[in-house]
């Protein structure tokens, strides 16, 4: 069975590229049993077997998607491969990984956030436009078999807005490599990473992993930060993100940068998950963050909100709380909650378990399941 993903470009430290990078190479280990994977891409950093180069010419990023899903299109209609599924919005895939869930909605839950005059300024965007346009017509599209979902919370809003059938409904929640991450990462990096910080051994620290600041609730977390009750918090925040600088000034204007250190992209995250005591990730929308997922299988307790994917493994009192991504309160009593002493430490374990049958090899064995599936049909 022949098979193409068709993602434009593997971002550094990108959730969904690592996704993508895990599925190929789960399935590319079946491949007696038949299974042959070929990455579409206009750009691919990684290992270049079994990648087909698609890029052309394009000025603007509305033009540069178009002309992306217009190749992708031709390449389907060529009958080149027996399924190809998209990680971007192309009308005519036969499986869409709705990985970064759905891009009206993520807009509606970002305007709530800015405010005044960004739903107005959302509505005049070309490149919006015509992504929630695709979007529309990918979902509505006749050859479309499967929809992929991270999350019951994705599952539902397509549904919803769309009227998919169920049976073409598919959750699947990304897999984590559970032998990478795990809870031994404490004693390995927990001292030394703490030190090279100047973060102090007994301060509670609090971890956020993931670029894209504004998605990810970064300023949330900054407000509630600086109305936590316990002032020794700490907070490392590991991810790009080009509006660092405005990060950094509300830090300051909210007296609390000695207490956050942002540090970037880091290709390795596992030393900062050892050293933590706390993951949040207040996302405003995230249908099923990895960093989430590997905070888990490192027995870190997860504080995030109810538009997250994650938000479904949680149990609150077990392994962390959940949380309106807008109430910063209700934020920072959370991370209250978990920064006391021993609170960590008691959910250790129902954290890492939360995952414990997320590992890399289920997914694979999901996916394979149902690509066989869908060639059987």
């Amino acid at each position: 069975m022949k098979i193409a993903i068709a993602l434009q470009q593997d971002v550094p430290y990108g959730g969904a590229e690592r996704c993508v990078a895990r599925g190929r190479d789960g399935l590319r280990a079946k491949g007696a049993e038949g299974v042959e994977v070929t990455i579409i891409a206009r750009e691919w950093s990684g290992d270049d077997a079994g990648v087909l180069k698609v890029d052309p010419f394009y000025l603007g990023r509305t033009w540069r998607d178009v002309g992306f899903a217009h190749h992708v299109q031709r390449l389907i209609a060529a009958g080149r491969f027996d399924l190809v599924q998209s990680h971007e919005r192309i009308p005519g895939c036969h499986v869409f990984c709705a990985g970064d869930g759905v891009h009206a909605t993520w807009l509606e839950l970002r305007d709530r956030a800015r405010g005044g005059l960004a739903r107005l300024l959302t509505n005049r965007s070309p490149w919006h436009s015509y992504v929630k346009q695709a979007e529309d017509a990918m979902f509505r599209h006749a050859d479309l078999r499967a929809v992929i979902c991270t999350s019951d919370l994705v599952k539902d809003d397509i549904a919803r807005r769309f009227g998919v059938a169920p049976e073409k409904l598919h959750v699947i929640r990304d897999g984590v490599d559970l032998d990478r991450f795990h809870p031994g990462l404490r004693d390995e990096h927990r001292a030394r990473v703490r030190e090279e910080l100047g973060i102090a051994a007994d301060a509670p620290l609090i971890l956020l992993v993931g670029s894209d600041f504004e998605r990810k609730g970064v300023p949330n977390l900054l407000r509630a930060l600086a109305t936590m009750a316990n002032q020794e918090a700490q907070l490392v925040v590991v991810g790009r993100d080009r509006r660092q600088v405005a990060v950094e000034k509300l830090a300051r204007k909210l007296g609390i940068e000695t207490r956050v250190r942002f540090l970037g992209g880091r290709e390795d995250v596992r030393p900062y998950y050892g050293a933590a005591d706390v993951f949040c990730l207040p996302s405003l929308y995230d249908p099923m963050p990895n960093a989430a997922l590997e905070a888990l299988a490192c027995g870190l307790p997860v504080v995030t909100s109810t538009t997250s994917g994650a938000a479904e493994l949680i149990e609150a009192g077990r392994n962390g709380v959940v949380c309106d991504a807008f109430d910063d309160a209700a934020l920072a009593r959370a991370l209250d909650e978990l920064c006391r002493p021993g609170a960590a430490a008691a959910m250790r374990e129902a954290s890492r378990a939360a995952v414990s049958a997320l590992g890399t090899a289920a997914m694979t064995d999901l996916l394979a399941a149902l690509y066989r599936s869908l060639a059987a049909d």
